[in-house]
């Protein structure tokens, strides 16, 4: 007998089918037994009555998270006992057959089928082998995989090439020193800060480019929204006139994501109490009008232009106040405060870039780049930065690049701002920070 995903289960009424899964909950009412048993298509109720012996048998040594093997009739489950919640819900499996594939070795450490699951972080980090079997938690991973999918989808719909880039470097890509070393046979080497350089290679040749890919970053945070690893939506554009074209297409990438998650995850969100509005236009405002902003209305004094945590999220409280936007583009930083590609405004103090903040946290990065070879090299000299560490990156563009920018997106922090989550972290299957290394 082929085995039927449980989601098909509602087409085979009447008919005896074979399925597999997880049993999530065992009940035992008066002599009846119930089981709800998942995979990864949802759950569906299994009963076993006692004219069955040899099954019987079995499902009284069952407990959570055995993996079973079903055999059994499909029948609709009266009206009253329905469960409305589930997409199941309507029928149930009347056992006939029942093997039982895998068994913990060992009690499990956390209940699992707790619906409202509330660990603390490090319990829930600690044990994550087995805390991602609850459903709650397998929510967030289904959001964040059609956020993946939606994001490779609505760049190659705009005509983007995706592109794998090397994560081993012979040198850090922004300087500093915020980069992990490693020994790379017998020489020095670099994980990966951003694919910027190699972005910026394939809008010469490619035009436009994208790529899903892993950042990291050797900072020391200490804080819900910081990890030393993160999956970093990346993207870069040639042929542009200026920057607003980058936050255009950005703009138009974001909504595609959230129109995507609220249209296909509509279950997993209301696990979380979650909503996604109706989506408006950005509104973008320079960085020293935000100062200005925040001054004015909350008090809020920023020195050196650089708004931190709380400030992001009193500018978020003004542009959902005043444009209905979750949203909202910070412009025009100041030239000390970005890489040393970035594009001078007119008044060279400032910067073609921006910030794309969203629910009161930064999301995204981006700007237009410097394309011109001399102005690239001036900038690497006043930054007292070594021209020749980044010989094969000066290379592009001794070889010609259109104008170009592109942006920097946090995949993870997109769902923990959907989902109102409290730490990075959870957004994570296997988070890397200053202390976790495991599991």
């Amino acid at each position: 007998m082929t085995r039927i995903l449980i989601s098909e289960t509602p087409n085979f009424v009447g008919k005896i089918i074979e399925i597999a899964g997880w049993v999530s909950v065992r009940r035992d009412h008066g002599k009846l037994i119930f089981i709800d048993l998942r995979d990864r298509s949802g759950m569906v109720q299994a009963v076993v009555i006692p004219d069955k012996e040899e099954v019987y048998k079995i499902a009284k040594d069952i407990r959570s998270e055995y993996a079973v093997k079903v055999a059994g009739l499909v029948k609709e489950r009266p009206g009253k006992s329905a469960n409305e919640k589930l997409a199941t819900g309507k029928v149930e499996i009347e056992v006939e057959e029942m093997e039982i594939i895998a068994r913990p070795e060992e009690e499990l450490p956390v209940d699992v089928s707790d619906p409202e699951f509330n660990l603390n972080l490090e319990t829930l980090l600690d044990y994550r082998i087995v805390t991602l079997r609850n459903e709650k938690v397998q929510a967030i991973f289904k959001i964040y995989a059609q956020v993946l999918e939606a994001y490779s989808e609505v760049m190659r719909e705009r005509g983007f090439l995706e592109i794998k880039t090397p994560k081993i470097l012979s040198s850090a890509t922004e300087g500093g020193a915020n980069f992990f070393k490693i020994k790379y046979f017998n020489q020095e080497a670099f994980l990966a800060q951003s694919p910027q350089f190699y972005k910026q290679a394939g809008v010469s040749v490619f035009e436009r480019v994208f790529e899903v890919g892993s950042v990291f970053r050797a900072e020391p945070h200490f804080t819900s929204r910081h990890v030393n690893e993160y999956i970093g939506l990346d993207a870069e554009m040639a042929f542009i006139s200026g920057f607003a074209e980058v936050m255009d297409e950005l703009e138009k990438t974001m909504q595609y994501i959230l129109e995507s998650v609220a249209k296909n995850c509509r279950s997993e969100l209301e696990k979380y109490g979650a909503e996604i509005p109706t989506f408006v236009p950005i509104p973008r405002i320079k960085l020293t009008e935000a100062v200005e902003i925040l001054s004015n209305e909350y008090g809020k004094k920023i020195e050196n232009l650089d708004i931190d945590s709380e400030g992001e999220k009193l500018i978020s409280q003004w542009a959902k106040k005043e444009h209905n936007s979750d949203f909202v583009f910070l412009t025009h930083y100041p030239y000390n405060l970005r890489p040393f590609y970035s594009m001078p405004s007119a008044d060279p103090e400032y910067t073609e870039t921006f910030d794309l903040i969203y629910r009161g946290v930064e999301i995204a990065s981006g700007g237009q780049r410097i394309n011109n070879y001399q102005e690239l090299l001036k900038n690497i000299k006043k930054r007292k930065m070594k021209p020749e560490q980044f010989k094969d990156y000066l290379d592009i563009f001794k070889y010609g690049i259109p104008p170009h920018g592109g942006w920097g997106l946090g995949s993870e922090r997109i769902v923990q701002k959907i989902l109102g989550l409290g730490s990075i972290k959870e957004a994570i299957l296997f988070p890397r920070d200053v202390k976790r290394l495991t599991p």
